[in-house]
């Protein structure tokens, strides 16, 4: 079974919701036959590279909230990753555009460590001091590093702006297809979508609901033909 995963670094209930869907998914007894994959929607495709701006600021300017309201908002979030184990600074974060880190992401998938990056990722935004967005490519490198990807494929692909920017690309009009307007959003075997940071129980139950669910292969077999297997080739009798 696949499970689709759209979500954004700078998405803190995708942060949050990965950690609920993980618990969810380490208690599935099938879970060596789930396959996870991370897609790419960004929350604000639109932002310049290099416009970097704290999280307070951003969220006053876009939701028209006042500075208390933000701060009261990120102290509840802080509050819903401690209960699922994580850490979370509820002041001094900044924001910016989420753009080269889903072109590594795809890489990663390549080599099997997009789980690990996109976990590398959300620690580093939501949890360390340092920041992903005003330190450079170097900041993205040693992350990628860190997540078990070579450094010098993570420069390359941070030194040219359109190495798997189709995929991105592709990823967020998939998206779009399927009705997802925000993140995180869940689709399990192309049959059921979770939108949302749902408790870990709402998962439980949708991998459950969507195992059972899945189709067994119809066999057509009209006089049993001949074919090959671990033990040879049929011999045609005359």
């Amino acid at each position: 079974m696949r499970v689709e995963i759209w979500t954004d670094i700078a998405c803190p209930w995708c942060y949050v919701g990965k950690a609920r869907f993980d618990k969810a998914l380490e208690a599935f007894p099938h879970r060596d036959q789930v396959e996870v994959v991370h897609r790419s929607f960004e929350l604000d495709p639109n932002r310049a590279k290099g416009d970097v701006q704290p999280v307070l600021a951003m969220l006053t300017k876009k939701y028209g909230m006042s500075e208390a309201q933000a701060q009261a908002g990120e102290e509840n979030l802080g509050a819903q990753a401690a209960a699922e184990g994580l850490e979370y600074r509820t002041r001094d974060r900044d924001h910016g555009n989420t753009f080269d880190m889903h072109r590594l992401l795809h890489l990663a998938k390549e080599h099997g460590r997009q789980g690990e990056l996109i976990q590398a990722f959300y620690t580093a935004n939501f949890a360390e001091e340092r920041s992903v967005f005003s330190e450079g490519d170097e900041r993205l490198v040693e992350l990628a590093v860190a997540a078990g990807l070579d450094a010098d494929a993570a420069r390359a692909v941070l030194a040219d702006p359109a190495a798997y920017a189709d995929d991105v690309r592709a990823d967020e009009r998939e998206a779009a297809q399927l009705g997802a307007n925000g993140v995180p959003f869940f689709v399990l075997d192309r049959k059921y979508g979770v939108s949302g940071a749902q408790p870990a129980e709402v998962f439980a139950q949708a991998l459950t609901e969507a195992w059972g669910e899945r189709s067994p292969l119809k066999l057509i077999d009209e006089g049993g033909a001949e074919a090959c297997g671990p033990d040879g080739c049929g011999v045609p009798q005359h």
